[in-house]
């Protein structure tokens, strides 16, 4: 590979067998094997999942894929979920290995896949600084001189002689990227991972990412769903779709690509067979949404938007709240709606939540909503249980007598019309 090719993937393909066994643990798939031959139920399945359909049918997670990323690039990776994306990033960080083809890497590898990956719970934040950059080849002296940079920049210096597993989801990340950004390594891969932090932690590491590519010609490579981050962070995008490559070019491009992808308004949504990016433990977890007979995914300007959002408990006495993140047609996130109160349930109980959201506010367009179940920590750090992309997509429409809106010179998002409350005439 040239000096200056960071990352290099030349026809890449990945197989997976449904179901098959070898696709969890040991003792999952001797426990499963064994009720198999019993012809008993699988045990590992959780309270109300059902078998995989179609088990032993083989599918391409990734088919063909080729590209090249050089020295100092910032690449986001897009897609909607199944495309394939965090199955590229397990074959470019070794997780697994590939069925088919050849990824080369010029460099050491620092990787943020899921929260506090390479972290040991036992061990304080300190310890596990050490112990990512052994892991890296870096020698005590080399950390000694960075770990005042890394614990200053996590913002958790307080604790960071505490074990990790007391942390809350908020302090790993921020821990776990500090020590991904500061460590000495030519690759950085990160999967959505900045979903968890606050908002003023997001935009600091977006700005160490840029730094870290633009002056220390370190690789990039980020995962987002979160358009508005991957305009800010890269200057490049490759977007998948069901395991190949739809596009591979300028930020803007590729996002109008993204955007496009299954753009359908729709009455009934399932979320049972998609898969999520790593989160904390699903206490609850989203199932399908559902837009009732006598209304429409198309209401006009002013109306609501009603719906029925099901969700599963995993957990007795699960208490979350649930936040709707709204995108326009370019893909840049207008608002967020926060659910009025949490919903909680009891282990194996289906929760269906009737709700109403008003589209006073909307200019005439599409967007895009996605679903996100969250449990917020003593900081206000909201950490991610459940997330599916895309839950839902809608239209607002003109209604009669509006104004036309140029979207173009005055946004998605209308505010309330200001009050007038008087006008004084008369003669110079």
């Amino acid at each position: 590979m040239e000096n200056n090719i960071m990352i290099k993937a030349s026809g890449v393909s990945k197989e997976y067998r449904l179901g098959a066994i070898g696709g969890t643990t040991l003792r999952e798939d001797l426990q499963r094997l064994g009720a198999k031959i019993r012809k008993k139920e699988d045990p590992t399945l959780r309270i109300g999942q059902k078998p995989v359909k179609n088990a032993g049918e083989k599918f391409l997670a990734l088919n063909d894929v080729s590209f090249e990323i050089k020295k100092g690039e910032a690449v986001g990776i897009i897609g909607h979920n199944g495309a394939g994306k965090s199955t590229l990033l397990k074959l470019i960080t070794r997780v697994t290995a590939p069925s088919s083809g050849f990824i080369g890497l010029n460099g050491r590898v620092a990787s943020m896949l899921e929260v506090g990956t390479g972290f040991h719970p036992e061990l304080t934040g300190r310890e596990n600084i050490y112990m990512n950059g052994a892991i890296l080849g870096m020698s005590r002296k080399e950390i000694d001189g960075k770990i005042g940079k890394i614990i200053d920049f996590s913002e958790v210096r307080q604790f960071i002689d505490t074990p990790v597993k007391r942390y809350s989801s908020g302090m790993y990340v921020k821990l776990a990227f500090s020590v991904a950004a500061h460590l000495d390594s030519e690759i950085v891969i990160m999967d959505e991972v900045l979903a968890v932090g606050d908002m003023a932690f997001q935009k600091k590491c977006i700005a160490k990412m840029r730094e870290a590519a633009e002056t220390e010609g370190r690789t990039v490579l980020y995962v987002s769903h979160n358009m508005n981050t991957i305009r800010q962070l890269c200057d490049r995008v490759i977007v998948l779709e069901k395991g190949h490559i739809i596009f591979d070019g300028g930020v803007e491009e590729g996002i109008g690509v993204y955007m496009k992808q299954n753009d359908r308004l729709s009455l009934h949504y399932d979320y049972t067979g998609i898969s999520r990016a790593a989160a904390n433990s699903r206490k609850i977890e989203l199932m399908g949404l559902d837009i009732p007979d006598g209304s429409n995914a198309s209401p006009v300007r002013g109306e609501d938007l009603h719906f029925i959002l099901h969700c599963r408990a995993n957990e007795n006495d699960s208490s979350v709240g649930v936040r709707f993140e709204i995108s326009n047609s370019s893909g840049q996130i207008i608002g967020t709606s926060l659910s009025d109160r949490n919903i909680s349930g009891k282990k194996g109980e289906m929760i269906h939540l009737d709700i109403s959201m008003n589209t006073g506010n909307f200019s005439p367009g599409r967007y895009k909503a996605v679903a996100v179940l969250f449990e917020s920590d003593e900081n206000g750090s909201q950490a991610k249980i459940d997330r599916v992309e895309p839950a839902l997509f809608f239209e607002v429409r003109e209604a009669p007598g509006d104004i036309h809106w140029f979207h173009t010179w005055w946004g998605d998002t209308r505010f309330d019309n200001m009050k007038i409350n008087g006008i004084v005439r008369g003669n110079t």
